[in-house]
């Protein structure tokens, strides 16, 4: 093992041996080079000031060199800020704005002690480091039966993980915190688990209650008490579309400092936040009540970055700092809210109409950008997913034999009776196609 590696191994030991022990095989090994071309081009950076010869980008006229069929369009923004390499874990400026942006939102963090946001290729780079970093084959990965289909392939195809599914609503649509609880506990033996937490959830559009949220933390406290080591991941892409009573911060705030066998992580970023998807900026935060262990995960993470992407594009990060540092950016992204709030409310007030019966329950949904129906029986969701692309020409998306996904993010709000009414048309169609 490298030398540096071990060095910043023994260091999160010594701040605290479980979080030690959640790291993977790959976590332990992985550190970022200090004495390799990343830090002699940093320290010539600082000391050469005839000729620095160290980096591999060209420049011209003191600044990096460019095209300006590309310059031209983006004349707004000075060549430094768009050619150049970003650092391993981002523009500086860009994860303390993020930093603050994080506090603001999330008083629970006021007084916690985490680290700086590091810079990621969106959310889904975000979730490939934690499995990295914490997850060996066989390890159990914690989530619900309603969830993003990436899980499977982040943790479980890519890292050989365990994966452990539970439902995630009770017969009357609340958060099943008994099925998590005995999801969690059953990894007792083995002594560890990772648990993504997404919320507003994907596929459902679902955040839980505070109350709820209060269940989640007593639950993942048992858990740890029972001495399960936990890596609990705050999965906050669609963070701050609370349209109704719900949860209204990340549980992130409140895992932070919890109990030295839980390793808060949030992944969060500008993708869906601030409705810049092709950007792909994204963060990893961690929390720890010791400074060696944030700058030891911070370090391995960097390790991770430069031995897949290198770094993340330095354009976008400079878009996503300036639109934070604007003082239109909040009275913008506020106007999208309410547009993406009516486009729910509306969602929500035609399922209540009584116009739909008979097809079709739904999931409970009070943010985010999705809805999920629940079909009645003897209408497959596949089934109903291809009728409805090729009769009517209206895309949906099925999960499993019930579940049919609709982002109504995507539907302008005067369209979303019309739509509805097409689906349950299909929907009746393909009853009545049964009847017969």
């Amino acid at each position: 093992m490298n030398p540096m590696a071990e060095q910043w191994n023994e260091k999160i030991k010594a701040g605290n041996a479980h979080v030690h022990d959640m790291l993977s095989g790959l976590g332990r090994e992985i550190y970022f080079p200090k004495e390799g071309i990343l830090s002699q081009s940093a320290e010539a950076t600082a000391h050469a000031k005839k000729y620095n010869a160290t980096i591999g980008i060209a420049t011209e006229n003191g600044g990096p060199m460019h095209l300006n069929v590309i310059q031209d369009k983006l004349s707004a923004y000075n060549p430094k800020d768009l050619y150049g390499y970003a650092p391993p874990a981002g523009k500086p400026e860009l994860r303390s704005a993020w930093r603050e942006k994080m506090i603001r939102e999330n008083p629970s963090l006021e007084g916690k002690s985490f680290g700086n946001p590091i810079a990621t290729n969106a959310l889904t780079h975000g979730l490939s480091i934690v499995a990295d970093l914490f997850a060996d084959a066989g390890d159990a990965v914690v989530y619900p039966d309603k969830n993003w289909e990436n899980y499977e392939l982040t943790f479980g195809i890519r890292r050989g993980a365990k994966i452990v599914n539970y439902e995630l609503f009770t017969a009357d649509m609340k958060f099943n915190a008994e099925a998590f609880r005995k999801a969690l506990l059953e990894q007792k033996e083995a002594g560890k688990a990772i648990v993504p937490l997404n919320f507003p959830n994907n596929p459902t559009g679902y955040t839980p209650s505070v109350e709820e949220g209060d269940q989640i933390i007593k639950v993942l406290l048992e858990a740890a008490d029972a001495g399960i080591n936990l890596v609990v991941v705050s999965d906050d892409a669609y963070f701050g579309l609370f349209f109704e009573d719900s949860l209204h911060e990340s549980l992130f705030g409140k895992l932070a400092g919890l109990h030295p066998r839980i390793l808060p992580v949030k992944i969060d970023g500008a993708t869906k936040e601030e409705f810049v998807w092709g950007f792909r900026v994204g963060f990893i935060t961690f929390a720890s009540d010791n400074a060696d262990i944030l700058a030891g995960l911070e370090q391995k993470t960097m390790g991770i970055i430069r031995a897949t992407i290198s770094s993340g594009p330095h354009p976008s990060q400079t878009f996503v700092l300036e639109a934070l540092k604007a003082s239109e950016f909040e009275a913008q992204k506020h106007e999208k809210f309410l547009i993406m709030k009516g486009r729910a409310n509306k969602v929500k007030d035609l399922l209540d109409g009584g116009k739909y019966e008979g097809v079709w329950t739904y999931y409970p949904f009070n943010s985010g950008y999705f809805m999920c129906l629940k079909l009645n029986e003897g209408i497959p969701a596949e089934q109903l997913r291809q009728h409805l692309l090729r009769e009517y020409g209206v895309g949906t998306i099925a999960l499993g034999e019930t579940d049919l996904r609709i982002a109504f993010s995507c539907i302008a709000e005067e369209n979303l009776e019309d739509l509805f009414s097409l689906v349950y048309k299909g929907a009746k169609e393909l009853q009545a196609a049964k009847s017969e």
